[in-house]
């Protein structure tokens, strides 16, 4: 019986020593293995034996892309304004010795390293350049990293920002700036329209007086024309002359009475002058 229990143990004592010299890694992953505390060797992908009891798996790492999400942050521009940002990267364990050995937690460094950098790029932006030069960030970003980030046995393949925008109270400000500032453009629109009509005005009244002139000037000289041909037309004779001032005289008080405003009936008292110039005798 004791025999029995001797062979037992014996068998389950190789049973675990075999279960914990035999290791499956299985693909994407590679294990660092430890000897009393050292490293000693990495596992690949596939079947590996190591020594029970003093061999160790102390890590296991994956060597796929890893995502990793950097939280967001409020960062302060070169001009003082304050904006939201997060940003995601892709990594890739390249060299696990150094991955395990060289940080703590290099999914925690590279993050928080992302946050720093990314801080001190867009602090040395102004506002508007920060929210309008996303691609020229992303590139300074991963440039500013990259160094670090083979230290610690990392490759950064790629780092895309997610987001970046005013804080609430920034948007709120933005917000009264630009009503602000379409308030003035409708008002300097209002004052060229008005500056523009004023101009046409002047112009129209300048144009007007032009040819008021013009007109003046026509009709004196048409006058002066008409009074030559008159005088030469009537040569020395007065009484041609006497007649048409007479005719004209005549037409004249004739609208005077018939005007609706007409109360009284004014009488010449040169009429008999005016008589004997359109009969041409005595009256």
């Amino acid at each position: 019986m004791e025999m029995l229990i001797v062979v037992i143990a014996l068998l389950i004592f190789v049973a675990i020593t075999l279960a914990k010299g035999v290791r499956i890694v299985p693909q994407g992953e590679e294990w660092i293995v430890e000897r009393l505390g050292k490293y000693h060797g990495t596992l690949h992908p596939g079947l590996n034996v190591i020594i029970p009891y003093l061999d160790v798996v102390r890590y296991k790492l994956v060597t796929k892309d890893i995502i990793l999400d950097v939280q967001e942050q409020e960062v302060i521009t070169k001009d003082n304004a304050v904006i939201v940002t997060n940003a995601i990267a892709f990594i890739k364990v390249t060299d696990p010795i150094k991955a395990v050995y060289g940080v703590v937690d290099f999914a925690e460094a590279i993050r928080n390293l992302i946050m720093t950098t990314l801080r001190s790029i867009i602090g040395e932006m102004m506002l508007d350049e920060a929210l309008s030069n996303r691609d020229k960030i992303k590139a300074r970003l991963r440039e500013s990293i990259s160094d670090e980030a083979i230290d610690w046995g990392l490759t950064v393949k790629s780092v895309e920002i997610q987001d970046i925008k005013p804080s609430p109270s920034m948007q709120k400000a933005m917000e009264m700036q630009a009503a602000a500032e379409r308030e003035r453009k409708a008002m300097v629109t209002k004052a060229e329209g008005e500056k523009q009509a004023m101009i046409l005005q002047a112009e129209a009244r300048l144009e007007s007086a032009r040819r008021d002139a013009e007109a003046q000037v026509t009709l004196a000289e048409a006058s002066a024309e008409a009074i030559k041909r008159v005088a030469a037309a009537i040569g020395e004779e007065e009484n041609p002359m006497r007649y048409m001032l007479g005719e004209k005289y005549i037409a004249a008080l004739a609208r005077l009475a018939e005007s609706d405003n007409a109360k009284t009936l004014l009488i010449p008292g040169d009429l008999q002058e005016t008589l004997r110039a359109l009969i041409g005798r005595k009256v």
